[in-house]
């Protein structure tokens, strides 16, 4: 969109992690405000003075966000809306900290324990569970003589059981859930195709 920039690569305008996002670890999305892309939040962003969360708007929530977190794009939407509310509660500052942590954890997640099936999995497992549950995970296998003699692909089935294990009680399915009335969006997928931002996604359904 243009004339629409943003610094903060990881929360976005509308309240997406963006550096939990596959799309960002491929190198497909730079972010929100950062790829000159369409996006109706965006556009309403600067015809309300350019402002940098949506939570920072007098109508906030608008008719925008109605359901927005019903289902995903790219990324998980499950906490859209209540990650907009911690960011403004304790402040951008505290919640970038936050998620620079995650990130961290997800590139080693990644880094140690993908066994090529398992991308989507991590990213929304960071996303939606707490940094202390996932370090406890890591802490745990860290010390298990057996786990360590597995193979990446054991490996990688214990780690994915154990996420699961604590998401599950919590209702968080671990997994993105589909739109069932958007079918075709994943063309942008596509070789050669630059995809949209997730934010673009979201205006857009």
């Amino acid at each position: 969109m243009k004339g629409f920039v943003r610094n903060n690569q990881y929360l976005s305008l509308c309240g997406l992690n963006c550096k939990l996002c596959p799309m960002n670890l491929t190198g497909h999305c730079s972010g929100c405000g950062v790829d000159n892309q369409s996006c109706k939040i965006a556009k309403c962003s600067i015809e309300h003075g350019k402002i940098e969360y949506c939570f920072q708007c007098t109508s906030f929530p608008c008719d925008k966000y109605a359901h927005i977190d019903d289902f995903d794009s790219f990324i998980t939407h499950h906490n859209q809306m209540n990650d907009m509310e911690k960011a403004s509660q304790i402040g951008i500052p505290a919640y970038n900290a936050e998620q620079e942590e995650k990130r961290k954890l997800l590139d080693f997640l990644l880094s140690h324990y993908n066994d090529g099936r398992r991308k989507n999995l991590f990213c929304v497992a960071v996303n939606l569970l707490t940094i202390k549950e996932i370090e406890n995970i890591l802490q745990t296998v860290k010390s298990d003589k057996d786990f360590q003699s597995m193979g990446k692909k054991e490996q990688a089935s214990v780690i994915a059981k154990l996420l699961q294990d604590i998401a599950v009680p919590k209702g968080i399915e671990l997994k993105l859930r589909k739109n069932k009335v958007v079918t075709d969006i994943p063309a942008v997928m596509l070789p050669g195709v630059t995809a949209f931002p997730c934010h673009h996604l979201c205006a857009e359904r």
